[in-house]
This record gives structure tokens, sequence and C-alpha cells, in this order.
């Protein structure tokens, strides 16, 4: 498996094809809701694809969060159904904060879907929110951990 930053709009295209197969297609949450101001290869954001046998098989992004110095928000975070429990999401995650820790910043920062709340824990998140809350219809729990 092979993470990268998106550096192409043919790149960033097969990220949304992940995005709405994953968040779209199986979870319903509407198209309007799941594309936003940061779907562009110009925006403050670091978009990245992992690939597995030149297939992209799943998708992130991170930008800085402007609540936290020295944080990065990570968001968009999705893997194929074909390639869950595989590995795919850890070397996928591995690869954002790496990329993210050279870039000097110190914590990452998320809103996991409840259901992934154990998969984020398991890669060293601890959970911040004492209630969980919805987002795009979904409940979500806030997650954070040091990139240090």
């Amino acid at each position: 498996m092979e993470c990268k930053r998106i550096d192409t709009e043919d790149e960033l295209k097969q990220a949304f094809a992940i995005r709405m197969e994953v968040f779209v297609d199986e979870q319903g949450v509407p198209e309007s809701e799941e594309m936003d101001e940061y779907d562009v290869l110009s925006a403050p954001c670091t978009h990245f694809l992992l690939w597995q046998d030149g297939v992209p098989i799943a998708t992130g992004r991170w930008r800085e969060y402007d609540d936290r110095p020295g944080a990065v928000k990570i968001q968009r975070f999705a893997v194929r159904a074909r390639y869950r429990g595989t590995g795919a999401g850890r070397v996928l995650m591995e690869g954002m904060e790496r990329d993210a820790r050279t870039r000097g910043f110190t914590q990452a920062v998320l809103d996991a879907q409840c259901t992934a709340e154990p998969f984020y824990l398991k890669l060293g998140y601890v959970t911040e929110s004492e209630e969980a809350f919805l987002d795009a219809g979904i409940l979500h729990v806030r997650m954070s951990r040091s990139l240090k």
C-alpha cells in the first residue's frame, strides 16, 4: 500500500469517487453536505489517496485547525468497504499524520463517526467530547492525539 499526497485534478477526482461511494452511497449523506470549499487543489487543505496494486482504496484530508494552534483537523477519511479490516485505514492515517508532523504540526483532531471510534482509539486517539453530536445526520465524537 502506498499513501500519496494528491497533487493532480485526476487524483482529486479519484478521492471524490471514494467519498461518494462511502459517504453518499453507503451512508446516505447528501452530496451537497459531503462536498465543500476545501475540495479544490488550491484550498488550504492537503488531500491524500491510499493505493494498493494501482487501485485507489482510501482517502482523507487534513487542514490547519484554526481553533488549536499547531493542530490539524483530519476530515473526509474513507476506506472502500472491501478494504476495511486490511490495515488500509491505519496505513492512510499514519501517512497523513507523518505528513502533518513533517510540516511542524503537533496535534491531530478529528470528528469520528461513533461506529469508527474503536478504530481511532486503537491508533492512539482519545475521545474529547462527553456526548455524541450529529454531523450529516450521523452520530460523531471529537477525538485527538499528539503528533509529537
